[in-house]
Formats: structure tokens, sequence, C-alpha cells
């Protein structure tokens, strides 16, 4: 008996309504990520390789696995996270740690595991997912003690602790600043007070940042290129500047499809994080604004799921994904527009990780 209503429970989940709106706009928005990364990354692709594809290729086929991939888990019902939730602070402990220990070394960071020569994970991407896991469940189980400092804000933000310092050890800042992110508006949504945040972010927060960036030399060289990127144009202010006069080119209307020139090895890289200055040079300020517009549709959709959802762990999860993919669109998009010092930050749907399957987050 048991056994069947289990199998009509989950039965009865398999057979949820498809959030269309949503749907439309995640799939408008990876079609328009992979026909940028085609036009962008068509001259680095064919200096490196020879094959003016290569890039687009790999991102065209983990764009229909993370489709696969989206069907098939948006029918296991979200309570099932729910159970293993502990598990996912222990499991991202270990991977930061793994990544410490096996990781291979690029530009002074230690960020990527290797699978084999061609295929690579980046751990940080994992745990943001899980970090969101583990807030959803342990906010949901001491919901009522999360308006008090102590056991509610002190006790949950304090379990960030060990798995910031293991990202500020590769070093990860800009992965650091997102997770905190997330972390900080689900507790502020499950119920914590937000001047317990202000106190304290003002007090430590704050202090905490600009220390870490006066301490590490290349930190403080953004700052510093941020505040005046024409001082050095030709080192460290040459990508912000080149991205400033792709978007500058741009105009109202764009230079056309495939037109840019700044992607001509001006901008290192196009493809990756700075993919959103060649779209502002190809497709123009209309083009910008109609992305922007498909992000903040996917951000309304996620709120909404939110305020819908049955539980507060389903609630708080929806909050956790759609913060993940707010901040991210924000960071990418105030670095390209020189808003802010530069960080190693992609915008999703759209930005070719090299190696990286798992950066392609649906």
């Amino acid at each position: 008996m048991a056994k069947k209503r289990k199998e009509k429970k989950f039965s009865s989940f398999l057979n949820n309504p498809i959030d269309f709106t949503l749907l439309i706009t995640i799939l408008l928005l990876l079609s328009l990520g992979l026909i940028m990364v085609l036009s962008a990354s068509s001259p680095s692709a064919l200096a490196e390789s020879g094959d003016s594809y290569a890039f687009f290729s790999k991102q065209l086929i983990f764009a229909i696995l993370g489709i696969i991939a989206m069907l098939f888990i948006s029918k296991i019902d979200y309570r099932f996270y729910q159970k293993f939730y502990k598990h996912a602070w222990w499991i991202s402990l270990i991977l930061l740690a793994l990544v410490l220990v096996i990781g291979r070394e690029v530009n002074g960071a230690k960020r990527w595991i290797y699978v084999t020569k061609t295929l690579s994970v980046q751990p940080s991407e994992m745990v943001k997912f899980l970090m969101i896991i583990f807030y959803a469940g342990i906010l949901m189980k001491n919901r009522d003690e999360l308006q008090l400092y102590k056991n509610g804000f002190f006790k949950h933000i304090c379990l960030l602790a060990p798995i910031i310092g293991l990202l500020l050890l590769e070093p990860h800042f800009s992965s650091s600043i997102v997770i905190i992110g997330i972390c900080s508006v689900m507790m502020i949504m499950a119920g914590c007070k937000f001047w317990h945040f202000l106190a304290t972010g003002g007090t430590v927060g704050v202090p905490a940042i600009i220390g870490l960036i006066i301490l590490e030399p290349y930190r403080l060289r953004r700052v510093i290129t941020f505040l005046d990127p024409w001082k050095d144009a030709t080192d460290t202010g040459w990508q912000v500047i080149q991205s400033l006069y792709a978007i500058g080119s741009g105009g109202l209307f764009g230079a056309g499809l495939g037109d840019s020139k700044q992607k001509f090895l001006y901008i290192p890289e196009p493809h990756n994080d700075f993919i959103f200055s060649i779209l502002g040079e190809e497709l123009g300020f209309i083009g910008c604004v109609a992305v922007l517009i498909l992000f903040a549709i996917f951000i309304w959709r996620g709120v909404l799921i939110a305020m819908r959802a049955p539980d507060m762990f389903g609630s708080l999860l929806a909050v956790g994904i759609t913060t993940l993919v707010a901040i991210q669109v924000i960071i990418n998009v105030a670095v390209v527009t020189s808003s802010m010092p530069a960080t190693g930050m992609p915008l999703p749907f759209f930005s070719y990780r090299r190696n990286s399957p798992v950066h392609l987050t649906m």
C-alpha cells in the first residue's frame, strides 16, 4: 500500500505543468548564446586550431546535453534533495579541498580538476548549487531561530567560513562573492533580519574585502585599472578599453551579426567573459536590451516560482537558483561596461568555458 502511495506521489509530480514562459526564455537565451559564441569565437578558433567552428561545436554539444539534463532533472521531486542537504556541505568542502591538492595551477590559481587532457571541471561551480541545497535545508530546519542574531544570522553565516576560506586559497574571489551573495539573499528571504547584514557587513565585511584587495597585488591592480583604464592602456587596461570600443561602436542597431572588429584578436578570448561586448558591437543597444529583458523575464519567473512553491525548501531553492543567475549577469555586464573592477565572471547561457561542461548553467 505504501509503495502504491509513493508511486502515485511521484507520478503526480511528473505530471506537474511546465512553466512554458520560463522554458521558452531559457531556450531563447541558450540559442542566442550559441549564435554569439559562433560569431565571437570564429577568429580565435581559426587562429588556435584552424577550425572556425571548434569552440561552437563543443558549446553546441554541451548545450544539447544541458537541455536533456534540464528536462530529466525537472521531473525529479525537489524534496528528494532535502534529504541530503547536510551532505551537500561536506561534498562542497571535499571538492574545494581536492582542487587544492590535485588541481592544476594556471596563471597562479588552482581552480580546475582535469579529468582528461581535454576535459576538466571547476569544483567552485558545483559548490554554488550544493550550497543552495544546503542553505535551503538548514534554513528550513532552523526557521524558528532565524530572527535572532546569534542563533540566526551569526550561526548560519559562520557555516560559510570554511567554504569561503578554501575558495580564497585557490584563489577564487569572484566565486566567493557570488556564493556569499546567494546565501545572504536566501537567509533574508527565509527570515533573517536585514539590519544584521548591514551592521555586520559594515563593521566586518567591507574592511575584510578592502584587506583582501590590498593584500593581493593583482586585485589592487584591477581596482586601479578600473579607476583609470587608460593609464595602462596596453597592459592591464587593454581588455576593458577594447570592450568599451566594441560596445560604443555598436551604436543603436549594431554593426551586424558577424561584423564585429574587436573579436579579431583585440579582445582576448571574446567568446568567454567578454562576449557581451561583442553582442553590443554586433547587435547594438537594441540587442543588449533584448538580452537583458530575457534575463529579467527569467528572474521574474524564478521569483514567481519561489512565491508559489508549496513549502519553504522549494521556495528557497528557487530563490537561490534565481539569485545565482541574477548576480552573475549583473557582475558580468558591470565588468564589460567598466562599471566595476574586472573579474572572471561568465555570462550565463552565453559565455564559452574552455573544458568546462559544468559551466553551462541550465
